[in-house]
């Protein structure tokens, strides 16, 4: 039977086309654990390879080891600079918030130089809900078009991007990191899922991405990756769901275990995601 190639999906109005699986570079900033060098350039060898060609990081990842990591998967690639799409963030740094244009154009120069890129595809604001909304709209944004005009981003957000599909380490075997904002009930909840699916011979984290890749109005699924392990395990995700569809047993079994918590969530903006 032959492997499908990954699904290609529009993103917005921007002529953007999305692999259905995004590389979450987070992981690249040893935020869920110490990831070598080789092993960061390896996993975006083989992301490439499999057909990932979107790549997202932020400054605040790893407090800006993650943008480093990535540069160098990227640089390694050797391929022209149009065959892969990068995006990173702004306004959230290890030292806190800041949304001001002085610190957002200067931030897209320090993100390109550890990216070893030229531009960006998408520059985001990250995580505007602890800033100042009149700043982001008045002052921010702003600033942002002249970078656009400049040429060192084409894009300003955009799209529709579901990003940490597993909850931050929540919907797997090994469970979430120490750092984890989730309630102790939350937490206790998606480990007696994930259990269940153990138990069954099913992956929690496979099942929770195809859930989110199912969702043809999202242009990428977004998930952090800082292995080859990882990488093809969550290619096969998506190709396994073109071949042999949803779960829909397990999906459904794994509702109810969550069922007393559905819905619950935490305070955002306390780590990485």
């Amino acid at each position: 039977m032959a492997v499908p190639k990954l699904e290609m999906r529009p993103l917005g109005n921007t002529g953007l086309k999305l692999s259905s699986v995004g590389f979450g570079a987070s992981p690249l900033g040893s935020v869920f654990g110490s990831v070598s060098e080789s092993d960061a350039v390896a996993s975006v060898l083989e992301a490439f390879r499999l057909g990932i060609n979107f790549f997202d990081t932020s400054p605040y990842y790893g407090a800006t080891l993650s943008e480093k990591m990535l540069g160098k998967g990227l640089k390694a690639l050797g391929v022209p600079r149009s065959e892969y799409i990068v995006s990173t963030k702004c306004g959230r740094y290890r030292e806190g918030f800041d949304f001001s244009a002085e610190r957002v154009t200067k931030s897209i120069d320090e993100s390109l130089e550890r990216l070893q890129l030229d531009y960006v595809d998408i520059f985001q604001c990250h995580d505007i809900e602890f800033g100042s909304l009149d700043q982001v709209v008045n002052e921010t944004i702003p600033a942002l078009q002249k970078l656009k005009e400049a040429g060192k981003i084409r894009f300003i957000g955009v799209g529709i991007i579901s990003a940490s599909p597993l909850a931050m380490g929540l919907l797997t075997e090994f469970g979430p990191p120490e750092w984890h904002p989730a309630s102790p009930e939350l937490k206790s909840a998606c480990q007696a899922a994930a259990v269940y699916c153990k138990e069954k011979g099913k992956n929690i984290s496979k099942l929770a991405m195809q859930y989110s890749l199912s969702n043809k109005d999202i242009s990428t699924v977004l998930v952090g990756m800082n292995s080859v392990k990882q990488v093809e395990e969550n290619v096969a995700a998506a190709t396994e769901l073109v071949l042999f569809g949803k779960d829909h047993e397990t999906l459904a079994e794994v509702e109810a275990i969550l069922k007393p918590v559905k819905n619950q969530t935490w305070p955002s903006g306390i780590q990485q995601s």
